[in-house]
C-alpha cells in the first residue's frame, strides 16, 4: 500500500501521495484564501506538514485527514495574513493621532456650520433668528439665551425647536 511505503520514508510513495492528491487540496484550500498563488504555496506547506505528521496517521480516511490539515493549515495562514495587514497604535499614539485630528476637524465642520447659517439666516423669520444667531453662532448656552431675551429655558428650547424645523422644511438639507 502506498501510504504505508511513505509512512516507512519511501520518497517516491510520498511524491505519488502529492500527485494524486494535490489538485484535491488546492480545492479545498483556494475557496478560503481566495488567492491562487497563496493556495499554491498553502498547499506545498500543506504537503511537508503531512510528509512529518505521517507517523501519527492511523489508516483511516487518508483523504479526509489530508483536508483536515490542509484546512486547518489555509485558516491559521489567512489569520497570519490579516493580523500583518492591521495597523498596530501604542495607545499614547493612538490617542496623540485621534486627538489631533479631532482637534483640527471638529473646529473647521463647527465653523463651516456657523458660516452657512449665517449666510441663510436673513430668510428665516425673526422671532427664530434671534435664537439660531445666540445657539449656532454666538454658541450660547439655553440659560444664556433665555436669560437675555427674558424668557424661559423651555421657550428656548421650544424656540430652537421650531426654528430647526422650519430650516428642515424650506432648506436643503446640504444647506444646513
Amino acid at each position: 500500500m502506498l501510504i504505508e511505503k511513505a509512512k516507512a520514508g519511501d520518497e517516491q510513495a510520498f511524491r505519488l501521495l502529492v500527485e494524486r492528491y494535490k489538485n484535491a487540496l488546492f480545492k479545498a484550500i483556494y475557496p478560503i484564501l481566495r488567492h491562487e498563488k497563496d493556495a499554491e504555496d498553502a498547499t506545498q506547506e500543506v504537503f511537508l506538514k503531512i510528509y512529518y505528521a505521517l507517523p501519527q496517521y492511523n489508516s483511516q480516511g487518508l483523504k479526509t485527514w489530508m483536508t483536515r490539515i490542509a484546512i486547518n493549515h489555509a485558516i491559521d495562514s489567512k489569520r497570519k495574513k490579516q493580523r500583518q495587514q492591521e495597523t498596530v497604535y501604542e495607545p499614547e499614539e493612538l490617542t496623540l493621532h485621534s486627538a489631533s485630528r479631532d482637534q483640527v476637524i471638529v473646529p473647521l465642520l463647527q465653523k463651516e456650520q456657523r458660516e452657512l447659517v449665517k449666510s441663510r439666516l436673513e430668510e428665516m423669520p425673526s422671532n427664530y433668528r434671534d435664537v439660531i444667531q445666540a445657539y449656532y453662532i454666538s454658541e450660547k448656552s439655553y440659560k444664556q439665551i433665555a436669560e437675555e431675551l427674558e424668557v424661559e429655558v423651555k421657550t428656548v428650547e421650544t424656540k430652537l425647536y421650531r426654528a430647526r424645523s422650519w430650516m428642515k422644511k424650506h432648506w436643503r438639507e446640504d444647506d444646513f
